[in-house]
C-alpha cells in the first residue's frame, strides 16, 4: 500500500510552491486530489502536471488573474499520466514502490483506530439515526483495533472494511441532512467548479461534487475520515 499521506502533502507542496505560496487548498482543492488517488493517477503524474500548468502560465505576456484552484493543473495532470501509462508499455514498470506496511505499523493503526472510536462516540449530535450509527461505528473499530493488538491484519482487508463504513457514514449523513442544506452545498461546489469545468470530463466532475458535498458534511458534525488513507 503506498504511502497514502504523502500522496496529499506532496501535492500540496508542488502546488502552494509553484503558486508562491497564498492560502491554503480549498475544500475543492482537496477534494480534486482524492478523485485523482482514486482513479490511481501516480503522485508523480500530478507532480508533473503541476509543474507542466505552472510553466505554461509562466510564459504567458499577461498574468492579471492568479491561480486560484488546483483545478487549473487537471488537463495538464490527465496528460501526464497519459504520457507515464504509454511509456509504461512494453518496457514494464521500473519505478519502485512502497512495500505494504511502511507508515502503517500496528501500533500506529490501533491509535488511529481508536482514536477515531473515541471522536465518534463522543460526537454531539441530535438522537436519531446518525447519533446510532456513530455510536455503533465507535464499537466496530474499538473491535478492529483489538484484533490487531492480537494480529497485524493484511492492510487491504483492513482497508475494505474501513471504505464501507466509510460509504455508510456518508450515506446515513446526506439522508440525515435536510434537502435545502445539500442544494446549497451543491450549489457551492458548482460555483466553485464554474471556471474549470472546460478542464474536466464530466465524470471528473460528478466525482468531485460528490466529494465536495462528503467533506462539507464531515465538516458539519466535525467528524473524521476513517480509511487509512487518512492516518
Amino acid at each position: 500500500m503506498d504511502n497514502y499521506f504523502s500522496y496529499f502533502t506532496e501535492i500540496e507542496e508542488r502546488y502552494l510552491q509553484r503558486r508562491g505560496g497564498g492560502l491554503l487548498l480549498s475544500a475543492l482543492d482537496w477534494a480534486l486530489i482524492e478523485t485523482w488517488k482514486d482513479a490511481g493517477i501516480p503522485l508523480e503524474a500530478v507532480l508533473r502536471g503541476i509543474d507542466a500548468a505552472f510553466d505554461r502560465y509562466d510564459q504567458r505576456p499577461s498574468k492579471s488573474k492568479k491561480v486560484n484552484s488546483l483545478a487549473y493543473c487537471s488537463q495538464e495532470v490527465l496528460a501526464a499520466a497519459e504520457d507515464m501509462k504509454e511509456a509504461a508499455v512494453g518496457a514494464g514498470s521500473e519505478a519502485p514502490k512502497q512495500r505494504a506496511g511502511q507508515g502503517f505499523e500496528p501500533e500506529a493503526v490501533i491509535a488511529f483506530l481508536s482514536r477515531n472510536a473515541e471522536v465518534l462516540k463522543t460526537t454531539k449530535t441530535p438522537p436519531g439515526p446518525v447519533a446510532a450509527f456513530l455510536l455503533e461505528t465507535s464499537k466496530t473499530l474499538q473491535q478492529l483495533a483489538g484484533e490487531i493488538a492480537k494480529k497485524a491484519p493484511r492492510l487491504e482487508d483492513l482497508e475494505r472494511r474501513l471504505t464501507v463504513l466509510e460509504e455508510k457514514l456518508f450515506a446515513i449523513l446526506l439522508t440525515s441532512t435536510p434537502d435545502e442544506e445539500v442544494v446549497t452545498v451543491r450549489a457551492e461546489a458548482d460555483r466553485d467548479l464554474a471556471p474549470y469545468r472546460r478542464k474536466m470530463s464530466a465524470p471528473q466532475i460528478d466525482q468531485l461534487q460528490k466529494q465536495y458535498i462528503q467533506k462539507r458534511l464531515l465538516a458539519k458534525y466535525d467528524l473524521p475520515r476513517l480509511s487509512l488513507f487518512y492516518m
